[in-house]
C-alpha cells in the first residue's frame, strides 16, 4: 500500500514550522494514542504512522530530502521501522513520554526489560529488474544508521570518566509527581530513564553515544519476491541500550519498470502488434521474454486482443517455486501511408467483401439495421 504524504499524516501545510510540526505530531499521536483507543489496531497504526511523519518533518535533512524527491528521497536514510517498535520506544525516542504521562494519567507500565533494551529496526528499500526476480540475486545495500561512537564506546563520557548516579531520579530513571491517589510516575526528564548522569561528556557525540555511520551490506534476494516485500536482514538495525540486542533493517522491494512485460502474479504480459495482414494471413513474430526474443507462431484469422500463452515463461512462486506463464496480447495496427499500388489492392479487397460478407459482420449489420428501422 502507497504511503500517505506526511504533511497529510500530521495535518500542516508544507511550510509549516518546526514548532507547528512538534504540536500537530503531539496532537494526532494524543488522538489516537492506544491508552485513549485500548485494542484498536487501526488508531495503533495510525499513531505509528503520525511518529514516522514526524521523524522525517522534524528532520532538516530528511524533510528536505522528502520535500525534493518525496518518498523515494528517503531510501537508504536510515528510517526507523514503526510498524515493529512497541509504543513505550516511540515514547522515549522523541521525549514524549512524560507529556503522554501527564495527560493520560501517568499509570502506563512500561513493558521494557530494565538495564537493556532491544536497538530499534530500520527500514530501506532495494530495486529490482524482473530478471532478478525470476533467478534471485545478491545486492549491495548502503545506508545511514546512528551507531556507537568509537570515542566513548556509547557511554557518552569522556575518555576516562564514567557516567555517575542521576541526581533528579537517584538513578531509578523514573519520578514521581503528586500525592495520593492522583500520583505520577513518569521517565526522568533528566537522564531520560537510563539513571544516569554524565558530568563529563564525549565531545564527538556530545553525550549521546550515538553517531550516524554509513554501513554498506549484501543482501541475498529470494527468487519471486513481490512488489512490497520485506527482506530481514537481522542485527542490521541500531545497537540496543544498556547492551542490549541490534535491531534488524527491513529491505522493501520496489521493482523497476521493464520495457516490454508487465507482472500480473507469477505471469508475465506484454502487447505485441502486428499488421492486419499478418493477422489475417498467420505469422510467426519475436516475443520480448525474460530470455531475449522468441518466435511465437500467429495462425490465420487472428482478431484483435486475443491472448497467447507461453507456459513456463514466468516468474516463479516464492513459496511453490512453480514457474507462471507470458501472456501475448496481439493488438493490430492500421496502416496510415499506403502508397498507391497498396491501396489499389486495399480497394480491391473491400469490393470483394461486399460481395461476400463474412458471417459475424452480416449479424452485426443485421442487427444494426434492424435497431434503427424501429426508431
Amino acid at each position: 500500500m502507497a504511503k500517505r504524504d506526511y504533511y497529510e499524516v500530521l495535518g500542516v501545510a508544507k511550510n509549516a514550522s518546526a514548532d507547528e510540526i512538534k504540536r500537530a505530531y503531539r496532537r494526532m499521536a494524543m488522538k489516537y494514542h492506544p491508552d485513549k483507543n485500548p485494542g484498536d489496531k487501526k488508531a495503533e497504526s495510525r499513531f505509528k504512522e503520525c511518529a514516522e511523519a514526524y521523524e522525517v518533518l522534524s528532520d532538516t535533512e530528511k524533510r528536505q530530502r522528502y520535500d525534493q524527491f518525496g518518498h523515494e528521497g528517503l531510501r537508504g536514510a536510515g528510517m526507523h521501522d514503526f510498524s515493529r517498535m512497541n509504543v513505550e520506544d516511540i515514547f522515549s525516542m522523541f521525549g514524549f513520554e512524560d507529556f503522554f504521562s501527564g495527560i493520560l494519567g501517568g499509570h502506563r507500565k512500561s513493558s521494557r526489560r530494565a538495564g537493556s533494551t532491544r536497538g530499534y529496526d530500520l527500514e530501506t528499500t532495494v530495486e529490482l529488474t524482473l530478471n532478478d526476480i525470476a533467478k534471485g540475486a545478491e545486492k549491495t545495500i548502503e545506508f545511514t544508521r546512528q551507531d556507537i561512537c568509537g570515542e566513548c564506546k556509547g557511554n557518552g563520557c569522556a575518555k576516562g570518566s564514567k557516567p555517575g548516579r542521576c541526581p533528579t531520579c537517584g538513578g531509578s530513571g523514573r519520578v514521581a509527581r503528586g500525592g495520593g491517589l492522583f500520583q505520577m510516575v513518569s521517565t526522568c526528564r533528566q537522564c531520560s530513564g537510563s539513571g544516569q548522569a554524565i558530568t563529563n561528556p564525549c565531545k564527538k557525540c556530545k553525550a549521546t553515544g550515538r553517531m550516524p555511520k554509513k554501513r554498506i551490506v549484501n543482501i541475498k534476494i529470494p527468487p519471486g519476491v513481490h512488489e512490497g516485500q520485506g527482506i530481514r536482514v537481522a542485527s542490521e538495525g541500531e545497537p540496543g541500550k544498556g547492551g542490549g540486542p541490534r535491531g534488524d533493517l527491513y529491505c522493501y522491494v520496489r521493482i523497476k519498470r521493464h520495457e516490454f512485460l508487465q507482472r500480473d502474479g507469477n505471469d508475465l504480459i506484454t502487447v505485441v502488434p502486428i499488421s492486419f495482414t499478418q493477422a489475417a494471413l498467420g505469422t510467426t513474430v519475436d516475443v520480448p521474454s525474460l530470455n531475449g526474443t522468441q518466435g511465437l507462431k500467429i495462425p490465420p484469422g487472428t482478431q484483435y486482443g486475443s491472448v497467447f500463452r507461453i507456459k513456463g515463461q514466468g516468474l516463479p512462486d516464492i513459496r511453490t517455486r512453480r514457474t507462471g506463464d507470458q501472456l501475448v496480447q496481439i493488438t493490430i495496427e492500421t496502416p496510415v501511408k499506403l502508397n498507391t499500388k497498396q491501396e489499389e489492392l486495399l480497394r480491391e479487397f473491400a469490393k470483394s467483401k461486399h460481395k461476400s460478407v463474412s458471417p459475424q459482420s452480416k449479424h452485426f449489420f443485421e442487427k444494426l439495421k434492424k435497431h434503427f428501422g424501429n426508431h
